[in-house]
């Protein structure tokens, strides 16, 4: 499926567009200027000024071409305008996580060498002045928002990002020709910005990737997936992660797609209402909190309103699998009774969610086929910018993140010998194809040019061949890629059995009880869970059973909740293999998050920090073992 510009370079992608949308109201971004204020729109000819007044303030303040500028903040316009600036003069977006602390702040800014810091709110402003005098190479940091502590603008580094625009657009007329015989010299292979990988060990590393690496990866989607000049995008992950980057943010506007950002993604729910989005681009978290709302809905009415939603589910799956007649009767009948709820509560007019960051269990990815609500599911790493599979409209398999991309290629690696067990490429597709497990290979247009400033890590990653190595497990079912699990996630039991975690905890996903579960039990004669509740659905429980508790701890220590979770536990356990079947449980008292260093900020477990965060409980599993 064409794209609506020509483009070889993120450059070109941002200048083709501003001609083509020239003197139309065309919307390329929205936003909300307050909480209870309607979305504000913003065309191309707004975009296009905007960006060549930063454009030239960038230039005048000594961003030359492969300058590093770094960013801290959540998905927003300006995030946007720094963005495309700094592709039009030849700079190096560097996007930090917000949740970082001051200290990795300050090692991403002292390894990229970055020299200006763009920050969002006061918060973010407070880590850049604690952190700015030991960044040898930082010399300006610019606020979007106006902080609440005047005395933060009293510092001669930092500056508000309207007075730097105020600059820029008197500096403009002096600075155009620059601007235009820098963007000119913007080649393919320059680099367009470093992705700091969130990790779940170590510091973070600075993948590199050019222009070709982030355009080629476009362009191979938009022949997978139409996305187009009728579609408007909600957009809440992060777009320093380069799956939101890439897919929610580069494609949706090489398709002529508007994006709509969120207040935040606590107001996911509430701006989907409001902004009435064809697609959405999200991480499997947001699917698993809607299935188990529904769940938990139904389980709480009548019989019959259970028995309808039962019948509705199986219509919808039959309908979704490709059976009419008499079935698309009833789904008529079916969304009306159950599905048109849920579609109202998604704005009304999604097309398809896009899945990514993590693999999404296919019961909830078939509930939300059944209801209508395509879920296309691809897979990708920061280093392959970010996708290597996805599956296409209408032709979803759940379970499996899909085909190939072209110019993609992916290989099966043997664990045991390192032997290459499959290989298939985007363009020679053989649908039949099915092969055994191993690691994950890559080698295509769209793998970073490496590490920055990292040669051995380097090589760690991409092989003699070209191959970067994923370190994720694998296997092609029909032409389509399943993902098993992580290399560095798989525990070895007792008994030396090799067991990987991921499959097991996604059987878990769909329990009301249970929130978050990781698996434990290296080297141990059988496996574990820490689990954390579902709050609010065991509170409520606790309420009308007339349980009495003087807080969370002790509602966790009743027999009558643990019995709940010793039933949960055997009933799920029930499909698994003797070896992987889960034996214990500990409850944990509050939630994994990002902000207490549990969860990645793409919401991934690090499963090292729960382990030593939550040693003693698994030392009090295996006590006796």
């Amino acid at each position: 499926m064409p794209t609506v510009v020509a483009f070889e370079t993120l450059t070109e992608l941002f200048q083709n567009l501003c001609k083509k949308y020239q003197g139309t109201d065309k919307t390329a971004f929205a936003r909300k200027p307050t909480t209870d204020a309607p979305y504000e729109t913003i065309n191309w000819d707004q975009v296009s000024e905007d960006v060549n007044t930063l454009a030239a303030y960038l230039v005048k303040h000594g961003v030359e071409a492969g300058d590093r500028v770094a960013l801290l903040s959540e998905n927003r316009y300006e995030w946007a305008v720094v963005d495309l600036a700094l592709q039009l003069i030849g700079g190096v977006n560097v996007s930090l996580y917000t949740s970082l602390p001051p200290n990795q702040c300050e090692y991403i800014l002292n390894n990229s060498e970055a020299k200006i810091f763009f920050v969002s709110t006061g918060i973010q402003l407070k880590k850049a002045r604690q952190v700015f005098d030991s960044c040898e190479h930082l010399n300006q940091v610019i606020a979007f928002d106006r902080p609440n502590i005047e005395e933060y603008l009293d510092d001669p580094y930092v500056s508000l990002f309207e007075k730097a625009m105020a600059e820029g657009l008197k500096l403009y007329p002096k600075l155009e020709d620059e601007i235009h015989e820098r963007s000119k010299a913007i080649e393919p292979e320059d680099l367009a910005t470093l992705i700091y990988t969130s990790g779940t060990t170590g510091k973070p590393k600075g993948a590199m990737l050019t222009h070709r690496n982030i355009v080629s990866n476009m362009k191979a989607a938009h022949q997978r997936i139409d996305i187009n000049e009728d579609d408007r995008c909600l957009s809440f992950l992060p777009l320093c992660h380069s799956f939101e980057r890439t897919a929610g943010y580069y494609a949706m506007m090489a398709g002529g797609a508007e994006i709509y950002y969120t207040e935040s993604v606590d107001t996911v729910a509430k701006n989907m209402t409001e902004a009435s989005p064809t697609i959405v681009i999200s991480v499997p978290r947001l699917f698993e909190k809607i299935y188990n709302l529904v769940s938990k809905s139904v389980e709480e009415g009548t019989a019959i309103k259970q028995k309808i939603f039962e019948w509705a589910q199986k219509v919808g799956r039959k309908y979704a699998n490709g059976k009419r007649g008499l079935v698309s009767m009833q789904k008529k009948l079916a969304d009306k009774l159950v599905f048109d709820k849920l579609k109202e509560r998604t704005g009304g007019n999604i097309r398809f969610f896009v899945s990514g960051g993590a693999a999404l269990p296919a019961e909830i990815g078939n509930f939300f086929m059944g209801a209508g609500l395509h879920v296309i599911e691809g897979y990708g790493l920061t280093e392959t910018s970010p996708v290597m599979c996805c599956n296409t409209y209408g032709d979803e398999k759940m379970g499996t993140v899909g085909k190939v991309l072209p110019g993609v290629t992916v290989a099966i690696q043997r664990l045991e010998d390192n032997e290459l067990i499959s290989e298939i490429s985007g363009e020679d597709y053989p649908t039949d194809h099915s092969s055994e497990q191993g690691e994950i290979l890559c080698k295509g247009p769209n793998v970073m040019k490496g590490y920055w400033k990292n040669e051995d890590a380097t090589r760690e990653m991409i092989d003699d061949e070209d191959y970067l190595h994923t370190g994720d497990v694998g296997r092609f079912v029909d032409g389509k890629l399943q993902i098993t699990d992580r290399i560095k996630h798989m525990i070895v039991n007792a008994g030396g059995k090799n067991i990987y975690p991921g499959p097991i905890e996604d059987l878990f996903k769909t329990s009301k009880w249970i929130d978050q579960l990781v698996v434990v039990g290296e080297h141990q004669p059988y496996m574990a869970a820490l689990i954390v509740p579902d709050f609010e659905e065991l509170e409520n429980h606790a309420k009308a059973e007339s349980i009495e508790y003087e807080s969370i701890e002790e509602l966790l220590d009743d027999e009558e909740i643990q019995n709940i979770y010793r039933k949960e536990i055997r009933k799920q356990s029930a499909e698994l293999a003797s070896h992987e079947k889960i034996r214990d449980f500990r409850l944990v008292s509050n939630e994994f998050t990002v902000e207490s260093g549990e969860l990645t900020p793409t919401l991934k477990i690090k499963r090292r920090i729960v382990e030593d965060k939550y040693g003693h409980l698994i030392d009090d599993i295996f006590a006796d073992s």
